[in-house]
């Protein structure tokens, strides 16, 4: 059977029959509409470290350059290619779902090799952090008919963000709850990546991470849980930051025209007694 790849939630909605579809009074007489469609799902959230530190020293602009160079490299790095759809980007955050509807064959373990590819390849040195989750989830339209989109609710959500909020030691580290590994053997959900010499043979390089013992970490609403670590050591970083790069890349688009400023930085007081008017009226 072939498998549609969705470029968006959106598109995966529009494809397949809702699960709920009706209306409700907001309470005051107001119609909303209730839209969606249960899944499977595996969540991945992923941010930069010190991202409000990072941005402190940088223009506002100069930060527009940090966060959208941020999501270019996870896409290309993690996303690009896979059945995962983003969701949402948010600050210097993403998410994106994984399920069997999208073309998964095992969600929680496209989520860790998104979540891998991303972190192992972390050469510009963003410093990141991903959380992975699994559970049930809807997929829906948010907002009011003047102004919607798509997004995935559940707690699913909210326990693959607070994972990626747990601190961790390693250069690099993927955490999901331990009830969610349920077993599973790290070289089949991370395989080893194969090499071929040039005399035509293939080896294995050997797999640079590994488990953490599981630990229960106390979440930002108190609860706590039992998380399972996926760490790696050793990633190979650019002398350049993601900061340093912002600044190269702001002054660049000042020398090729690409930023003008386009709008009055003063305003004129209109001489006393006269109206203000269109410029040339």
């Amino acid at each position: 059977m072939i498998k549609y790849r969705y470029n968006s939630l959106e598109d995966y909605l529009r494809s397949h029959p809702l699960d709920v579809d009706g209306l409700l009074d907001d309470g005051f007489g107001a119609l909303f509409p209730v839209k969606g469609r249960l899944l499977d799902a595996a969540v991945l959230f992923a941010d930069m470290s010190s991202f409000s530190s990072r941005s402190s020293e940088l223009s506002p602009i100069e930060t527009l350059i940090l966060a959208n160079n941020f999501f270019c490299w996870i896409s290309a790095e993690g996303i690009s290619g896979g059945p995962g759809i983003v969701d949402k980007y948010i600050g210097d955050e993403v998410m994106v779902v994984f399920s069997k509807d999208f073309g998964s064959e095992d969600p929680l373990a496209d989520a860790i090799r998104a979540g891998r590819w991303m972190a192992e390849r972390d050469y510009l040195g963003f410093g990141l952090h991903v959380g992975v989750a699994v559970g049930a989830a809807v997929v829906g339209y948010v907002g009011t008919p003047l102004r919607y989109n798509c997004s995935v609710y559940g707690t699913v959500v909210t326990l693959a963000r607070r994972c990626c909020q747990i601190q961790s030691h390693a250069e690099a580290s993927i955490i999901v709850p331990a009830k969610a590994w349920a077993g599973k053997k790290l070289e089949e959900v991370l395989p080893q990546e194969k090499m071929v010499g040039p005399d035509g043979q293939e080896s294995y390089l050997d797999l640079p991470w590994e488990i953490c013992p599981v630990r229960t970490e106390t979440l930002k609403d108190g609860q706590e849980l039992e998380v399972l670590e996926i760490a790696r050591q050793g990633i190979t970083l650019s002398p350049e930051t993601p900061q340093q790069r912002a600044r190269k890349a702001f002054e660049g688009l000042k020398r090729d025209g690409s930023y003008r400023l386009r709008r009055y930085t003063t305003v004129e007081p209109c001489p006393e007694g006269s109206k203000p008017g269109r410029a040339g009226g």
